[in-house]
């Protein structure tokens, strides 16, 4: 049930409004002027605003302006007699959603009603959807602190406020949309729409008409005009995955409309101006494969502005049980189950284990154990088989070597474990590890770590 607020001074057909628009589903307040009308949303929530147009006093075109000023995604529906049409469609264009004439009739009410509340609905959706974007992309909600991805982060809050195109290079499965995410989500363009392409799942036969669009009649098939993505993604940022699968052909198109900052949709006669911003990230050695003929040279350079490489997982070992809390706490959470960490044995493996699928592997082992497993902690047991093949990494140790640096990393994982082992309960993880609580109080400080129930970290760096 949606609510309704009805402004009219006449209390006669108020009153009349009033009893048909509850009929149609809908919770009503009234008031009988604009002054009353705006001390009304002050105090209520409210999903659309019907008001007459001549009032005594504020009039409705007084209202409206006053109301898209506190209130811009509210709808607004007139009400006015025939000879108030002109000033009605001059209202439409200062903001009204739409306008009736009076006399009402109550199937074109009941119709311009449900249109303005789905129109608000859309927009309230779209508001949320941007905004639980947004916060998943913040760079507090990345998840990780080793040396290795901290290069990372400062790379991405160095880049986010430029127009520089970005390249991103680094195994499958290291976070390269995630990182392109966090860059336009913490850019200026983050009002403005993300767009992926992963250029190695679209034939090149249909690649150039995904990218440009094309105009109805292009070819056999193109039966209207249909927008590419860099229409779509105008104002914003477009990310081309697996840049490096690119044809010649297509890299050449790129390189025109990162030069011309304008390109033709297929079988159209004239060019169309863009602003987009790019980042394009590759599993592959650009350089390598341009002294081999296999990607452009020029286009190598317009799209490596701003190179950010990510390490493997493999190289984040520091970042592997903090990772792995994240996704038990987010998986059980989608699950609706109660986690609250890994054994002893589990966590040894993960750390040994190296990843050759990077994050995504590790997110989707997690996921997998936490669909099968039917205590509160994750076991060995629940493991894939190739984890538990793995060997150990050697023992062998490199010199010279950080002792402070390689105790504290040692220091850290324990009182990781602990607490994950103990789902986050101080005084039983000081126990563990044969400290006082203050002791391990003073350590989980040290590490920047944040114990809850489940044991998680501010530190920064990437989920997936």
């Amino acid at each position: 049930m949606q609510t309704i607020l009805l402004v009219d001074d006449d209390p006669t057909l108020r009153e009349v409004m009033k009893i048909a628009i509850e009929s149609m589903g809908h919770e009503v307040l009234v008031a009988a002027d604009g002054v009353a009308a705006l001390a009304c949303l002050d105090l209520e929530p409210v999903d659309l605003l019907l008001t007459d147009l001549r009032m005594p006093g504020m009039s409705g075109r007084e209202l409206l302006g006053e109301v898209k000023r506190r209130l811009p995604q509210l709808p607004v529906v007139m009400m006015t007699a025939y000879s108030s049409v002109r000033d009605a469609v001059e209202i439409i264009k200062e903001g009204a959603f739409d306008y009736i004439t009076k006399p009402i009739e109550m199937d074109e009410l009941e119709a311009t009603l449900r249109n303005a509340l789905n129109l608000f609905n859309t927009l309230r959706d779209n508001q949320r959807l941007r905004q639980e974007l947004a916060g998943r992309y913040r760079f507090d909600a990345l998840i990780g602190h080793s040396d290795a991805f901290r290069q990372v982060l400062n790379a991405i809050t160095e880049v986010c406020e430029s127009r520089a195109n970005v390249l991103l290079t680094g195994e499958s499965g290291t976070g390269k949309e995630l990182v392109a995410r966090a860059i336009h989500f913490n850019s200026a363009r983050r009002d403005k729409p993300f767009v992926a392409v992963n250029c190695a799942a679209i034939p090149d036969s249909l690649l150039e008409s995904e990218l440009f669009g094309h105009v109805k009649g292009a070819f056999t098939g193109a039966v209207a005009n249909r927008p590419g993505k860099f229409s779509l993604a105008n104002g914003g940022t477009l990310f081309l995955d697996e840049i490096g699968d690119m044809s010649m052909a297509t890299q050449a198109k790129i390189l025109r409309v990162l030069q011309e900052r304008s390109f033709e949709s297929l079988g159209a006669s004239r060019s169309q101006k863009v602003d987009v911003r790019i980042i394009a990230a590759t599993h592959k050695n650009l350089l390598k494969a341009t002294t081999e003929g296999a990607f452009r040279e020029d286009l190598y350079y317009r799209l490596n502005v701003f190179p950010i490489a990510l390490p493997p997982l493999r190289a984040r070992d520091d970042d592997i049980l903090e990772l792995a809390a994240h996704f038990l706490a987010d998986s059980a959470a989608s699950m609706g189950k109660r986690m609250v960490g890994f054994t002893s044995d589990a966590l040894t493996i993960m750390q040994n284990h190296p990843w050759p699928g990077n994050v995504r592997e590790l997110q989707n082992c997690i996921e997998r154990a936490v669909i099968i497993c039917r205590g509160d902690r994750i076991d060995s047991k629940e493991l894939p088989s190739h984890l538990l093949a793995t060997p150990c990494k050697s023992a062998e140790t490199v010199f010279p070597l950080d002792l402070d640096e390689q105790m504290a990393k040692l220091e850290r994982t324990l009182v990781l474990e602990a607490l994950a082992k103990t789902g986050g309960i101080q005084v039983a993880a000081a126990q563990l590890l044969g400290i006082s609580e203050r002791s391990l109080w003073h350590r989980v400080r040290k590490h920047h770590l944040q114990v809850t129930r489940r044991v998680t970290s501010v530190g920064t760096g990437m989920p997936a």
